[in-house]
């Protein structure tokens, strides 16, 4: 895997900076997004940042290289795979929360509609 997933001589690396500490970043990146009830949309713009930041880790600290379209898109895409968690899990709970007399949780990223309290599906 080492040169597809990552370029440092350890997967123990890869999984410090990217997974545990990007991952964590971007969980609650999305977190915050969906706590102040911003758009999907947006989540990519700031994740993007994040991806650069934890290409920079490597960087600074493991003497990776900085300016690589592959590993940045790698990071990105677990960054954004974190995030887009983070975001589903906190916006599930919001629904489920402030409109509990509408919707009920069918699941940790997902929500539907009451059945027999007079709502409809969507």
């Amino acid at each position: 895997m080492q040169g597809i997933l990552y370029e440092e001589p350890s997967l123990w690396l890869f999984m410090l900076v990217t997974i545990i500490m990007g991952g964590w970043a971007a969980w609650m990146t999305g977190r915050a997004i969906a706590l102040t009830w911003r758009p999907l949309w947006q989540l990519p713009l700031y994740t993007v940042i994040l991806a650069a930041m934890v290409r920079f880790i490597h960087f600074a600290l493991f003497g990776g290289t900085l300016f690589t379209l592959h590993y940045f898109l790698v990071d990105l895409v677990f960054i954004l795979v974190f995030a887009l968690a983070g975001y589903r899990y906190t916006r599930t709970t919001q629904m489920t929360t402030q409109y509990r007399w509408l919707y009920e949780r069918s699941g940790p990223f997902s929500w539907k509609a009451r059945g027999g309290d007079g709502a409809q599906s969507a």
